[in-house]
């Protein structure tokens, strides 16, 4: 699988991206922030630790200026990751076997295995060493799932590093991913219905608040898609594939400079034609997914070249036209109202100035709200079912209308 980078609205090379067209559109972005190439039309960046490593907590910086192929990163140790022997997963796999293969990323092939000795289900990454992440998204990876634990998070189990063999074992995530039920091989089977979607969104807008909120330091996620977002048994949504994230900026400090990473379509257009990396980036690249879910197209579509904030900047501007942009799979059976509440939060999400964008605290705030609330095909399509909660969707109005103005003209976004 090849590897381009990740563009704003007007710095893609065309040509250069049209020479690519075979290739997935989320595929990766350059390999690594010292290796990547820089496109021609994105201003070449100085890099600089710009946050310090706090007391008994791993920095992303400190990792990217070790030695990535030395072992002694790995006898450190760590209690939450298991460290395994190449033979161990060699074992669980038995010796990674085709009918065990259940995708292929920007990391390598994954496959489901059994750990005999404790008769865990998992699922296992090994590091292509031809493909787009190196050693360095390895480690990445590994340092920040050991400092995080969230239900909304995928958990790590463990890691083999012997001797040029990279691997990750995590829990094994039944349902595939939310690109699997959208775009992909699960696309025929059962229609996600707008409960179900709410319930993701929502999910996965708490996995976000974590990194940005409460991991010590703070996270920036910088590849939120739909194909990271992994389901559990009953449709529990979790972010994977940490290889890109990096420490955000702290005190006085506004951003992170850095190359410009990521997956075409989901990219801040701010940070794609500066370098400049923020947490309202991530909140962008949220309101790409948002619109997924609702929409069930892509965020890019390869087949008219069209990113979906493009396709959907003029609808967003007559109310009347909502309902056009409904996933049509789920054949009417969704609440008007809770629909427009939706696109008002992903309007919001992606506004191109990024102190537009809400923080990710009220997004959770009300999404979490718009999960809460049943919708039940039976009653009117313009309600939403309240199940005697004492709060109401003015709530969901405060938050949304206290931070939304939709960008895509003078009127703002109305919520009712």
């Amino acid at each position: 699988m090849g590897c381009f980078p990740c563009s704003g609205e007007s710095s893609i090379n065309k040509k250069h991206y049209k020479k690519r067209k075979n290739i997935n559109s989320n595929n990766r972005s350059e390999r690594d922030d010292d290796h990547a190439e820089t496109p021609p039309d994105t201003p070449q960046l100085s890099q600089h630790k710009l946050v310090k490593e706090e007391p008994k907590v791993v920095s992303h910086s400190a990792v990217e200026n070790a030695s990535l192929r030395s072992n002694s990163f790995w006898e450190t140790g760590n209690s939450r990751a298991r460290k395994f022997t190449f033979a161990e997963l060699v074992a669980a796999t038995e010796n990674f076997k085709a009918e065990y293969f259940l995708g292929e990323g920007g990391f390598g092939k994954v496959y489901k295995g059994h750990l005999k000795d404790t008769d865990e289900i998992v699922a296992i990454k090994q590091l292509d060493q031809n493909g787009c992440q190196g050693y360095r998204e390895f480690i990445i990876e590994v340092v920040t799932l050991c400092n995080a634990e969230h239900p909304n998070l995928v958990k790590l189990i463990g890691y083999c590093a012997e001797k040029e063999q990279r691997l990750l074992v995590y829990e094994y995530m039944p349902l595939g991913s939310l690109e699997d039920h959208l775009h992909g091989r699960r696309r025929n089977g059962k229609v996600l219905d707008w409960n179900t979607r709410m319930k993701i969104a929502a999910g996965a807008a708490n996995g976000l608040e974590y990194l940005h909120n409460k991991m010590k330091p703070p996270v920036i996620y910088r590849d939120l898609k739909c194909s990271n977002i992994l389901l559990g048994e009953g449709y529990h949504p979790k972010l994977s594939d940490f290889g890109l994230a990096k420490v955000g900026p702290s005190g006085d400090q506004t951003h992170v400079s850095t190359r410009v990473m990521g997956t075409y379509g989901y990219c801040a257009p701010d940070y794609a034609m500066t370098g400049q990396l923020t947490f309202k980036s991530d909140i962008y690249s949220f309101g790409v997914v948002l619109l997924e879910i609702i929409t069930g197209r892509r965020a890019y579509d390869p087949v008219s070249e069209q990113k979906l904030v493009e396709w959907a900047r003029p609808l967003f501007k007559d109310r009347k036209k909502f309902p056009q942009m409904v996933d049509p799979r789920l054949e009417g059976r969704y609440p008007m109202r809770g629909l427009y509440q939706a696109l008002a939060i992903a309007a919001m999400c992606i506004q191109e100035q990024p102190n537009m964008r809400p923080l990710v605290v009220d997004l959770v705030k009300a999404l979490n709200y718009l999960a809460s609330q049943a919708y039940n095909p039976t009653q009117d399509h313009g309600s939403i079912q309240d199940n005697g909660r004492s709060h109401s969707s003015r709530l969901l109005k405060r938050v949304v209308e206290e931070k939304c103005t939709s960008g895509y003209g003078n009127e703002r976004t109305k919520i009712e």
